[in-house]
């Protein structure tokens, strides 16, 4: 979710640099409204209520449906844009909205306005998302204005991160994340914290109020002290502590691509992910460590077998990879 917006916003970038006259407004989920109001590249935030088949909604009932079709057709768009993948359950909801022109991307099979199929490129089945997005933003001729990824911060967000850290150089642990299949267990989050602290860093827990047992339950298998931010911090106030951070550790999440937006060297653990899709483009500031498995990338919310993806990461692995990324930093 909040990954997948991130990554699209050097194809934004690109739209409003081939539109600069345009009104550009992104229709996405509610949670997305603060950072669309952040982005330069975009003017307005549109709520959808929900559509059948995307994962991340409830489907919305129908007269809700319709009625937000029916404000979207009253809008008389002059073109409406699809950046959310392969177009199979999105690219119908495109076509409702009554664009005078619609592109967007299209697997085989894939419906797409008849009018427009000129204007709807392949689904690229390999490369990272980021340069996923920016085929069909090439493929208009809208020119790439770098590949960067843009999370806004400001002053306000900082003077909260202060507030909350005092003083002192900090690593941020973070163990959380939407899906449980994609969590590393929390005794090895635990390990690589103390040896985080054992450097001479302060550590750092964060995590959604929902998420306060998982970061509970870490702290308590530590050795060494940590402060638990779990349920204490908004998006921005994260994206300051983030900023701030010496190194992130966490698993491939949201926080891992706010880390690659801000420039903060990170450590991933990708379990069930697709690396090649998800992972941060500086290799070299951005270490991925993932175990190879004939089941990723995952498609399950909970693991059905022994959760092998995260269990063959080794506590000691990411804990090597946490000290060469401070060393290579602090160089």
């Amino acid at each position: 979710m909040l990954g997948d917006l991130l990554c699209a916003t050097p194809a934004l970038r690109a739209l409003r640099a081939g539109l600069p006259g345009a009104r550009i407004a992104l229709v996405g989920l509610p949670w997305a409204r603060e950072l669309v109001q952040r982005l330069e590249s975009l003017d307005e935030f549109i709520e959808l209520p929900g559509w059948p088949g995307l994962p991340e909604t409830e489907t919305a009932p129908l007269a809700q449906a319709l009625g937000f079709v029916a404000t979207m057709r009253q809008r008389r768009w002059d073109l409406a844009l699809q950046l959310h993948g392969s177009g199979a359950v999105v690219n119908p909801l495109l076509a409702s909205f009554g664009a005078r022109l619609n592109a967007g991307f299209a697997a085989p099979g894939t419906p797409r306005p008849a009018a427009d199929r000129r204007r709807f490129v392949a689904w690229p089945e390999h490369g990272s998302e980021l340069e996923r997005l920016l085929v069909l933003t090439d493929a208009l001729g809208l020119p790439r204005r770098g590949t960067q990824l843009d999370f806004p911060l400001f002053d306000e967000d900082r003077r909260r991160a202060a507030a909350l850290l005092g003083e002192g150089r900090w690593a941020l642990v973070h163990a959380g994340s939407q899906l449980p299949s994609r969590r590393w267990p929390p005794e090895r989050f635990a390990a690589v914290a103390d040896a985080l602290a054992d450097s001479g860093l302060q550590v750092v827990l964060t995590g959604s109020a929902a998420e306060a047992p998982l970061v509970a339950a870490l702290r308590q298998k530590m050795r060494q002290p940590a402060l638990d931010l779990a349920g204490r911090t908004e998006l921005w106030t994260l994206g300051a502590i983030v900023e701030r951070a010496a190194l992130v550790v966490c698993n491939d999440t949201g926080i891992s691509h706010i880390a690659a937006a801000l420039g903060t060297p990170s450590v991933v653990v990708a379990s069930g992910s697709d690396v090649a899709r998800w992972a941060p483009r500086d290799a070299s500031r951005h270490r991925v460590l993932w175990h190879p498995v004939p089941c990723r990338p995952c498609a399950h919310p909970v693991c059905p077998t022994e959760h092998e993806c995260a269990a063959g990461v080794e506590a000691a692995a990411v804990r090597a990879a946490a000290l060469a990324a401070l060393e290579t930093d602090h160089a």
